[in-house]
């Protein structure tokens, strides 16, 4: 290439091989193509998945109070939330009502428009049937889309699904992680790629005229030809030239659109860099970890109140950011599973079954808190005492993946189950 090569970086090295392993994959066929919906939209055009998972188990119970509930209050007697009529207590621990039954925890208050809205739902008593109350377990399970940990599925949901659907072109960012590994969900899929940041998808060097020689001698590797392998390398280097120009630290946010400065505050702003500047992106995967919450758990403070304000303050600020792609964006907020209905001698909830899962986008059952609720009584709660899971997490992805693809069909992606013509979570 003509280019006197001085020493590369770690991330130019991953970068540089990146490129040509995206290419190598671009030329492979997935088994499951048979089972293709639809064909890629164009970039600046196609629905977009963005997949939420908050690990360590959120309380739901103290998320989406069911503040008409007496057993809840019974059974929490110094965690649990007020009603939003209570004179008795202080505002701070009131709930703001939803439909007269549940109401929103006080921390998440920057969601309550969206849900006034209609872009926003909440199901609860939702879960997956494992029943070891494991964390790693639980999260294995859901992550590959099965009932129990112990099912033989070794790709993820999202793997399956992607592979499934996947045409020329792609984009090297079709489907993108920001985390510190790849979730179990991605495991298998052959265009998907993780992150810690945009910043590691770039031809990095202290010496900007090698890289732009460096990047010119690619250009001209791969142009030209039609077959599959200069085809992905054109279009990586297509996404990294448009990479090359977005200073992240500066992008614009729309007016008076401020995130957390948090790691899921910070994650769920490049995404809405991916989703705004076009580059092919279809699914994007982050994490919030935390939710644990065995003591300290509080109630109007303490651990769970900052975790959910983090939350709803940088969904709140995500929604407003892409307000111009909103029609094209769905969120799926999911756990894995959680707390015990009763209160701990630790002032905490130790881990349990039947949670919550928040959609928001522009065909969900918004406005609403869908499912169908167990009870709290004694004999209406799984032994040990856990809220009894009566929503399988199978059945909201599933019709989340039905609107991304454009397409009612029965998708083969989640093993063993059918999922319900009429529940519809999302329409």
């Amino acid at each position: 290439m003509g280019a006197s090569l001085t020493p590369l970086s770690r991330r130019t090295l991953l970068t540089t091989a990146a490129l040509g392993w995206i290419g190598w994959l671009g030329a492979q066929r997935s088994a499951l193509a048979e089972l293709t919906l639809r064909p890629s939209k164009g970039k600046d055009d196609g629905r977009i998945l963005v997949v939420l998972f908050l690990r360590g188990g959120l309380d739901g119970l103290n998320a989406v109070v069911p503040y008409a509930e007496d057993d809840y209050h019974r059974l929490r007697p110094t965690l649990g939330l007020k009603a939003p009529n209570d004179k008795t207590s202080s505002s701070i621990d009131r709930t703001l009502d939803l439909d007269g039954f549940f109401g929103l925890n006080p921390a998440l208050a920057p969601l309550l428009p969206l849900f006034r809205e209609g872009r926003l739902s909440v199901v609860h008593a939702v879960g997956s049937n494992d029943l070891t109350r494991s964390h790693f377990e639980a999260m294995s399970a859901m992550e590959r889309g099965v009932a129990t940990a112990k099912a033989s599925a070794s790709s993820g949901w999202l793997a399956r699904y992607l592979n499934a659907t996947a045409a020329e072109p792609l984009s090297p960012l079709r489907a993108v992680a920001l985390s510190s590994t790849m979730p179990d969900s991605l495991r298998g899929a052959t265009h998907a790629i993780q992150l810690e940041s945009l910043d590691d998808f770039r031809l990095s060097s202290g010496d900007r005229k090698w890289v732009e020689s460096f990047q010119k001698g690619l250009g001209e590797l791969y142009e030209g030809g039609s077959d599959a392998v200069r085809e992905a390398g054109r279009q990586t280097l297509e996404v990294l030239d448009s990479l090359s120009k977005i200073d992240l630290d500066s992008y614009p946010s729309e007016r008076g659109v401020a995130y957390p400065d948090s790691e899921l505050g910070r994650g769920l702003r490049q995404v809405a860099v991916m989703i705004k500047t076009g580059l092919g992106l279809e699914v994007a995967c982050l994490d919030r970890g935390g939710w644990d919450t065995h003591f300290g758990q509080g109630r109007s403070e303490g651990l769970l109140t900052g975790l959910l304000d983090d939350l709803a303050r940088s969904l709140a600020a995500f929604a407003a950011d892409i307000r111009a792609f909103r029609e094209r964006v769905t969120v799926v907020v999911q756990t894995e599973f959680g707390r015990r209905a009763y209160e701990n001698v630790t002032l905490g909830t130790d881990h349990g079954r039947g949670s919550v899962m928040m959609l928001l986008g522009p065909t969900v059952a918004g406005g609403k808190v869908a499912g169908e609720w167990p009870g709290m009584r004694k004999d209406q709660l799984e032994e040990p005492g856990d809220l009894r899971v009566t929503t399988d997490y199978r059945q909201i992805l599933s019709e989340a993946l039905a609107w991304h693809s454009g397409s009612d069909s029965s998708l083969e992606v989640f093993p063993s189950f059918s999922a319900r013509p009429s529940a519809s979570f999302v329409l």
